[in-house]
């Protein structure tokens, strides 16, 4: 069968090549890929900068973002041949630790997790692909490929839900939240938002292409300012870029007891001014907390699936600017002005 693969930590291009077929010892669940979402993470990881192959093996499979239909589960699994399914990305350590024992595993203490398509464990850009039951989360038909979208609305779930849990920390009527970038994350941070409730605004630096309509169609409302021009003091920082001076910018100025929730992720060794006095100065004085979140548990992935299921379908579908069948898989993995989410198709 079809997989495509790398070689994680040397740059290069991933190969479409024949792999063997999965072996049951993967999972006693067979599924056939339907699409897979292409995310900076993938681009990163072909250009070498991080990740790893499974134990003994020298090239990794792609693709942690699935949608797959499954073609063989065993009785009392709760899943049957034409289910829609997502793969969880991140598995437990094998220790494992406080958290890996009670299905917290993406808050892993001793980092000896494995993750598909990104650490110790292949990808889901392959023609078929085997799971257990319980790494494996149905999502409504009516989604059909939409239900690709599953696993970065698990990544903003989590972070809604840590939110949520440092806010009851006292009375908390929340108002007004900020997004800070308006990638797929984004927007699903900016979704899982309105489905709350709440006064939405995203920030973005383009000014035309596809995102300032999917934040209006959402009822929010888009700029294209920086961050230090706005006239906010938001209750809630849900920061998705993980830009430097984004970052920098969105650590003051919220209202007090102000929640900022790091999504995105930075690189390394670019060196931003701060004047960590007046920031110690605010969040002390304001209670204000900051806090990091990547990555999800099975709960976030059912969370995620019931916010799509409630999603409108056709805003939906205006976040998958790009549909590429696996065997252009080159043009799949570009990162082209106008993108928002690209999927490679099955």
């Amino acid at each position: 069968m079809r997989a495509l693969t790398f070689s994680p930590g040397a740059p290069g291009a991933a190969l479409l090549e024949d792999v063997p077929e999965p072996t049951e010892a993967a999972g006693s669940v067979l599924v056939a890929t339907r699409a897979v979402g292409v995310c900076g993470t993938d681009r990163e990881l072909l250009a070498g900068k991080h990740g790893a192959a499974p134990e003994g093996e020298s090239r990794l499979v792609l693709g942690h973002e699935s949608l797959g239909e499954v073609l063989e589960a065993p009785e009392g699994s709760g899943l049957r041949a034409g289910d829609l399914v997502v793969g969880v990305v991140r598995r437990p350590d094998p220790v494992p630790c406080a958290n890996c024992a009670v299905g917290e595993f993406d808050m892993c203490r001793n980092g000896r997790y494995t993750e598909h398509g990104i650490h110790g464990r292949h990808g889901f850009a392959r023609d078929r692909w085997r799971a257990d039951p319980e790494a494996l989360v149905p999502v409504v038909p009516e989604l059909g490929e939409l239900g690709v979208l599953l696993e970065p609305a698990s990544v903003v779930a989590k972070a809604w839900e840590h939110i949520e849990r440092i806010g009851q920390r006292a009375v908390w009527q929340p108002r007004t939240v900020l997004v800070t970038g308006a990638g797929p994350v984004g927007l699903l941070a900016a979704l899982l938002a309105v489905q709350r409730g709440l006064e939405v605004h995203v920030l973005d630096r383009v000014t035309d292409g596809p995102k300032p309509s999917l934040v209006a169609q959402l009822g929010a409302t888009y700029h294209a300012t920086p961050v230090q021009e706005l006239s906010l003091e938001p209750d809630v920082v849900v920061e998705c870029t993980g830009a430097g001076p984004v970052v920098g910018a969105v650590l003051g100025g919220t209202a007090r007891n102000g929640i900022i929730c790091l999504a995105g992720v930075s690189s390394a060794g670019r060196s931003q001014p701060v004047d960590l006095g007046a920031l110690n100065r605010e969040w002390v004085l304001q209670n204000d907390v900051v806090f990091g979140s990547v990555n999800a548990n099975r709960r976030h992935y059912e969370a995620g699936a019931v916010a799509l299921a409630a999603a409108d379908r056709s805003w939906l579908d205006g976040l998958v600017t790009r549909r590429v069948p696996v065997e252009d898989h080159r043009a799949a993995l570009e990162a082209r002005d106008g993108d928002v989410k690209t999927v490679m198709t099955f």
